[in-house]
C-alpha cells in the first residue's frame, strides 16, 4: 500500500481546487488513489439520480477500487413518487377530463391499473412541456380546457413551479392548477444514513438550500459526506475526498464544489418556495412516510391545488409487487440483482419508475452498467 500513503494533492486542505485547474497531475493522483485503495470497505451513497448517471457515464464506477462501493440511492425524483400520485394524475384525465401537463419521464411511470401513457392511448389529454412555464403558457392558450401541471422534484426544481403558479395567479389563469409531489433532501438523509458510510450530497440541491444541513449532520456524528459537482474530475476529486476523510476515523462534511455551492444557498429561492408551499409528511417510493419531507401548497393557494379544486378521492396506490424498485433505491440491492432486470424490464418497456426515468439507477446500469457485478 506505498503507493496509497500519499494522499492525492486534491485531497488536502478542506477546499480542494477543481482538478482541472492548473495541476491536471492531481487528477492522475486521484484516480490512481482510487484504483490502489486497500482500506476498510466504504459505502458512498449518491442521493442524485444525476451523479448516478454521470459516474457511469463518464467511467468514474470502473476506476474504482473494489473496496469503494458506490450506492444509487434515493435521489431520482421520478422514482421516489409514490404509485398514487400516477393514479391522481390518472383519475383526473379520466373521471376530470384534465389536461395533464408533465414531464415526459413521467409519462411511462406505471401506476395501479395504467400509466399516463396508456390513458392517453385510450382518449385523455396528456401533454408533454419542458418546464412549468411552458405548462402555464399552455393553459393561457387553451382556457377552454382545465390544465393540471404534476409538479415532482427536489429544491433545485421547485421554484420553477412556484414561479409558473403565482404568474397564473398574476395574469388571472383560472385553469391552471398543480398536483405536488414535491419533495426536499434533508429527511431523507436521515431516513438513509444507516445505509452508507458517507454521503455523495448533490450539488444543484445544496446551490439553493446551502451547508447548513450536511455541516450539522457532521457536527452531530450523524452522517458524514461530500458535496460534488457533475464533471468527472469534480467527481473523482470528491469521491478520493470521501474515502480518505473517511479512514481519519470521525464524522466529516466537505464541499468540493465551492465554485457552485456557497454558504447560504439562494435565500430568494427559499423565500419564494416558502411563500407558495409549507412542508408536509411525504410518501416515498421504497422508503414509506417521511415527515416534513414533501411540500405542498398554502392555503392561500388552495384554490389551484388539484387536489382541493377536483376533489380528488383518497388513493391507496399499488406497485407491481414484482418489481424492486424499492430495495434498489434504499441501496439494499442492486438493479442487477432484481430478478426482472433486462429481461422483464428494460426502458423499453420498465416494470418500475427507475426503469422509467432518465436519472433512475435501473436505467443507468442498464445503459451503461459494463462491469462485473460484485461477488
Amino acid at each position: 500500500m506505498s503507493d496509497n500513503k500519499k494522499a492525492p494533492q486534491a485531497l488536502e486542505g478542506k477546499k480542494p481546487k477543481a482538478l482541472g485547474s492548473k495541476k491536471p497531475q492531481a487528477l492522475e493522483k486521484a484516480v490512481a488513489f482510487l484504483k490502489n485503495y486497500d482500506g476498510p470497505d466504504v459505502r458512498i451513497m449518491e442521493v442524485c439520480g444525476t451523479h448516478t448517471h454521470e459516474i457511469f457515464r463518464q467511467g468514474v464506477r470502473n476506476m474504482l477500487s473494489p473496496r469503494i462501493h458506490m450506492i444509487s440511492g434515493p435521489g431520482c425524483p421520478v422514482c421516489v413518487t409514490d404509485v398514487g400520485f400516477i393514479d391522481e394524475a390518472v383519475w383526473l384525465a379520466q373521471e376530470k377530463g384534465c389536461t395533464i401537463l408533465t414531464f415526459g419521464d413521467l409519462v411511462r411511470v406505471p401506476g395501479t391499473s395504467m400509466s399516463l401513457q396508456l390513458a392517453r392511448a385510450k382518449g385523455a389529454r396528456v401533454k408533454t412541456v419542458y418546464s412549468p412555464q411552458d405548462a402555464e403558457d399552455y393553459a393561457r392558450e387553451h382556457q377552454d380546457e382545465e390544465c393540471v401541471f404534476l409538479s415532482v422534484g427536489f429544491e433545485t426544481t421547485t421554484p420553477g413551479s412556484c414561479i409558473a403558479l403565482r404568474k397564473a395567479r398574476e395574469d388571472g389563469i383560472t385553469n391552471f392548477s398543480l398536483l405536488t409531489a414535491n419533495k426536499t433532501m434533508p429527511a431523507a438523509y436521515m431516513a438513509m444514513k444507516d445505509s452508507t458510510d458517507l454521503f455523495l450530497y448533490p450539488g444543484h440541491v445544496h446551490a439553493i438550500t446551502g451547508l447548513s444541513v450536511p455541516e450539522q449532520l457532521a457536527k452531530d456524528g450523524l452522517a458524514s459526506g461530500v458535496c460534488a459537482g457533475f464533471t468527472a474530475r469534480e467527481l473523482v476529486t470528491a469521491i478520493a475526498i470521501g474515502v480518505k476523510k473517511f479512514n481519519e476515523g470521525k464524522p466529516f462534511f466537505v464541499n468540493a464544489y465551492p465554485r457552485v455551492v456557497k454558504e447560504e444557498g439562494q435565500p430568494a429561492a427559499r423565500e419564494l418556495v416558502n411563500s407558495v408551499m409549507e412542508p408536509c409528511d411525504a410518501l416515498w417510493r421504497g422508503i414509506g412516510m417521511i415527515e416534513n419531507s414533501g411540500m405542498r401548497l398554502r392555503a392561500e393557494y388552495r384554490d389551484m391545488d388539484a387536489r382541493y379544486k377536483y376533489q380528488i378521492p383518497k388513493m391507496e396506490g399499488r406497485a407491481n409487487p414484482a418489481c424492486q424498485c424499492g430495495r434498489v433505491l434504499t441501496g439494499a440491492i442492486t438493479p442487477r440483482e432484481c430478478p426482472l432486470f433486462g429481461k422483464v424490464c428494460t426502458p423499453e418497456h420498465p416494470v418500475g419508475a427507475c426503469m422509467v426515468s432518465s436519472e433512475g439507477a435501473c436505467s443507468a446500469f442498464y445503459l451503461y452498467g459494463t462491469e462485473t457485478p460484485e461477488e
